[in-house]
Parts: C-alpha cells; structure tokens; sequence
C-alpha cells in the first residue's frame, strides 16, 4: 500500500513537471527576444516578419476594415523640409499623412511604425543647419511615440530620381542619426533603404554607405524587378548581398504590385506577389511593408502608371494574401510584439 502511495504520488509530481514545463516551453516560444545573431536593433528573430502596410490614412484604414484588423504596423512619411504628417494631418497630393492617427490610437499600442524621411533638394540646408528645428521637431515626436520606429532617413538613396550625391548624403544621414542620439530618441531603429534599381551615376551602393555604427537595417522597395521595368531581381540580390556582408536584416520597405491599373489582376499573384514571398524565405527577410493603395486616385501619382494596388478589390487575391500572411512567420499586433522585436 505505501508502494502504491508513493508511486502515484511520484506519477503526479513527474506529470506536474512534465506540464510546467510545457507551459514554459509555450511561453518561451511566444516571448522569444529578437535576433542576437544580427547586428541590427528591434529584428524579429529567424524565421519571423513584420507586416506593416502604408502608405497613407485611408489607405490603411480601408485595410484595417475590409483585409486585416491587426497588422504589426504602419508606414507613414515625412520631411526635413517641413517636418509634417506627424502631430498633424496634410495632404501633399499621395494621401493623408498623418502618424500620430495610430500612435494616439490606444487601440493601436501594441504596433511599430516605419518612417520614411524625405529629404530630396535639401542636403546642403540639413549640412548647414538651416533644418535644425524641423530635425528636432521630428526627433521629440519619435521620441514621444512610445514604440520602435523604423526611421529611413532619405529613403531610395540610390534612386536616380533623388539624385543624392553620395558625400552629402552621408553627411545629412548622420547628422540627423547624431542629433537625434543626443535627445535620447532610443526608439529609433536606423533603416539605410535602398531603391533597388540601378543605382544613380552607376555609384557602388557602398559610396551611400553611412558606417556601420549608423546602420540598424538594410531595406529595399520592391516595385517591378520582376519583370526588369525598373531594377532586376540581380539589383535585389545585389542589396540582400550588401546586408548580409554586413550581418545585418533586411527589410523589404516598400512594396506594390506596379502596373495594376482598375485594380489586381489574377496573374499578379503568380507573377509578383509569389515572387516576393519567396523572396522573404530566400534571404530570411524581417520586414515587409505592402503598399495598399489606389495611386491612380491620387494627384502624386497621377499618369505614372502604378494602378489599383488595393488587396481588397479582388477576392482570389485576398483570399491568397491572408493565406500566405496568417502563417507563423508574420508578426502582427500583439502584447507580445514588442517583447518578439527586443523593444523594452
């Protein structure tokens, strides 16, 4: 009798083990933290991706009602020239921007926000200090946002329509990494983003290259190297490449299906949309940022050929979207997202 005591009781207290440990495996599981293999700051770990959407407020609203409630995040822009789109709403002809629409939101606290800052034609004011104020304006406000935000500080830098020279660009880039460093904005993740296209005057990437203490992230928009309108799927790999000399992640920053006019056709699927998630298995990419959005509504864009990118107007694609976007290497909103990235 005191055998059989002791063995049931021994069963329990192995089976209690047995499922406190489970419990903890679960849990490791869920609030595994970043990436410490990769130099970079806030990167989900291997085998995972950030979903965001951008690129304006009705933009990702619409998908916000009619796709998917819970992305992991936002994609909005802003400048060095007039420091908008943040606290504020404008218009500047490519859609309401306006970032503080999510990080106001308690709603959508447990998101990251990707920030592209424009800085086109404005390098020598930056380098001189004539933009000292809008930089500080811009620096309080990802400051007080309370989140990771994925700053690319002149976006596409090798994008012949920008036209950076690569000296000045290096110079503006890390004055405003420095300055910001020195408000204590540590929730800044620096994302050196790449137009992957054939760079401007043929320079090596490399000559845009700020230093390795000022890069968190390599990222690339992703528009129509597929079919090699603009950039190849070599430029593609050329940046990826680039990153991982580096050890550090890669983000696809921007992304849309170009050429999608009165909406998405079927064959897009195939065509591009596979092409880039096989991409993000292929290099283990971190981020992917989908532009949803009807350019040809918009002023910006009017007559440059981009379509209806809107995930929303065509069933078969959406129903692939979500199919391919709800496996377990997307992030999306979560309690836990923040821990997921490192973040706090």
């Amino acid at each position: 009798m005191n055998r059989m005591i002791f063995l049931i009781i021994g069963g329990l207290f192995l089976a209690s083990n047995l499922v406190c440990g489970q419990e903890n495996m679960d849990k490791d599981k869920v609030v595994q933290t970043g990436d410490k293999s990769l130099k970079g700051k806030f990167v989900p770990p291997k085998g995972r991706t950030l979903l965001l959407v951008g690129q304006d407020v009705g933009t990702i609203d619409e998908y916000l009602k009619l796709v998917d409630p819970a992305p992991a995040g936002f994609m909005i822009y802003t400048s060095t020239n007039y420091a908008q789109g943040l606290g504020e709403s404008i218009n500047l002809g490519g859609g309401e921007c306006h970032a503080g629409r999510y990080t106001d939101d308690r709603k959508y606290d447990n998101t990251v926000l990707q920030l592209g800052l424009h800085m086109v034609d404005d390098l020598d004011a930056i380098i001189k200090g004539d933009r000292d104020s809008n930089i500080e304006k811009i620096g309080k406000w990802i400051k007080s946002a309370n989140r990771p935000v994925y700053l690319r500080i002149g976006y596409e830098f090798d994008g012949d329509w920008n036209h950076y020279e690569p000296a000045p660009y290096i110079k503006a880039y890390r004055k405003i990494a420095d300055k910001f460093r020195a408000m204590g904005a540590d929730n800044i993740s620096y994302v050196w983003a790449s137009a992957g296209a054939r760079p401007y005057k043929n320079h090596p990437i490399s000559d845009w290259y700020p230093g390795d203490e000022y890069v968190d992230w390599v990222g690339i928009s992703v528009f129509r190297q597929f079919d090699s309108s603009l950039g190849t799927v070599a430029d593609i790999r050329r940046i990826c490449e680039f990153a991982q000399s580096k050890n550090l992640p890669i983000g696809i920053t921007e992304a849309t299906p170009y050429g999608s006019k009165g909406g998405i056709p079927d064959g897009k699927w195939e065509s591009w949309f596979r092409k880039v998630f096989d991409c993000i298995e292929e290099y283990d990419i971190r981020m992917f940022c989908y532009i949803n959005t009807n350019w040809d509504v918009q002023l910006m864009w009017w007559g440059q050929g981009w379509g209806d990118c809107r995930i929303q107007k065509n069933e078969k694609i959406r129903e692939s979207w979500l199919k391919e976007t709800t496996k377990d290497r997307y992030l999306k909103s979560s309690e836990d997202l923040f821990k997921i990235i490192g973040y706090k």
